[in-house]
């Protein structure tokens, strides 16, 4: 039986800019929905060692799936340079993602890029700590700030089958511990909740990182891309992840750190910490969503669950200069309406979107 290849996003689905519907404000571009453009997340590969059943499934991306060739994906200089003009939008925070980042040969050295040329940005990356234990120290003498780390489970049994390479969970905690130690700290802890799989952790995964200084961040089980199998069955929502973490460590809700968080913080009653929610599904924050994504091959998505991105690289390559391509950013956010979680439906969940793995999450 022949199998069937599922690409993630061909760059013809990638859209010209269309054109600016109005004049540039430096520091003042707002969307449809009078949103800001604060965080650019961006893809450095789409590659990674992980097949997390939510993610990247091992069914489609298999041996023999075929991921970006070298030259596709944006060098780091372009990478920086299109930051530059992010900047110039207003934009403040910078978060690495992938794929797995921390597989991109010489990520040290655009982190460095990156935090010489932005020295007052929150430069932050996101990783599935497999590789972080021997880069956290060079990491974060090139300039990153903070790391987040993905960890689903505690329990060996569990997390090795939702990673789906047998790597092992202790390994994971090891390199949190360095990274601790080597100042990426204070780190956070994501945890993606799937009824039935790993959702008999959440107290264990909240008492583990009690008292420690590093923020477990629980995230309800999402339909991004189409190939993780979502159902809404699966979904355990945050006020749940709330209510137990409560009944036995009391809790308090805690205001933002800035408009348009992710995350709703909660902090324990007795000082010990906090910990977050991210309720895409059940609690959707469209309309304080400031985030724009940075495809691994140089595409601007104004969503995490967008179906198509709008083409960047052509004009870096193709000569544009920094004001054209500032003009055709400026006139993608102008026109974004993006609120798909909050008009989530069976249909839309099924519709074909970009994967994760190629955006960020």
């Amino acid at each position: 039986m022949s199998k069937t290849v599922i690409p993630l996003v061909p760059v013809a689905r990638h859209s010209p800019a269309p054109p600016l519907l109005a004049p540039i404000v430096p520091g003042k571009l707002a969307d449809t929905l009078a949103r800001p453009l604060h965080d650019l997340r961006i893809s450095v590969t789409d590659r990674c060692n992980f097949r997390c059943v939510y993610c990247m499934p091992k069914e489609v991306f298999d041996a023999d799936y075929e991921f970006l060739p070298q030259e596709e994906l944006l060098s780091f200089e372009e990478i920086v340079r299109l930051a530059r003009i992010f900047r110039g939008h207003g934009m403040q925070k910078i978060r690495l993602t992938g794929g797995e980042p921390l597989l991109r040969h010489g990520i040290e050295k655009l982190v460095a890029m990156l935090s010489r040329e932005f020295p007052d940005v929150d430069l932050t990356l996101t990783t599935n700590g497999s590789a972080l234990k021997a880069k956290a120290a060079a990491l974060k003498a090139a300039g990153l700030k903070r790391v987040t780390v993905s960890l689903d489970s505690l329990d060996e049994a569990t997390f090795r089958k939702m990673n789906d390479v047998d790597f092992p969970a202790a390994r994971v905690l090891e390199a949190i511990e360095v990274a601790d130690a080597a100042g990426l700290a204070p780190i956070k802890v994501n945890m993606v909740v799937k009824r039935g799989v790993n959702d008999h952790e959440i107290v264990a995964m909240a008492r583990r990182f009690r008292g420690t200084g590093h923020v477990v961040r629980f995230i309800e089980f999402m339909d991004v891309g189409s190939t993780n199998g979502w159902r809404m069955d699966d979904v355990i929502p945050s006020s749940e992840v709330i209510r137990r973490i409560h009944a036995e460590f009391p809790l308090e809700p805690v205001d933002a750190n800035y408009s348009g968080e992710v995350a709703e913080r909660w902090r324990y009653k007795d000082g010990q910490g906090e910990v977050g929610v991210i309720s895409s599904v059940t609690e959707a924050f469209c309309s304080t969503c400031t985030r724009a994504r940075l495809s691994t091959d140089g595409a601007l998505y104004t969503c995490l669950f967008a179906q198509k991105g709008f083409d960047l690289k052509t004009l870096l390559r193709g000569g544009a200069s920094d004001a054209a391509i500032s003009e055709a950013i400026a006139a993608v956010w102008q026109r974004r309406e993006d609120r798909y979680s909050q008009i989530r439906t069976e249909a839309t969940a099924k519709a074909r979107k970009v994967e994760m793995s190629f955006i960020g999450g």
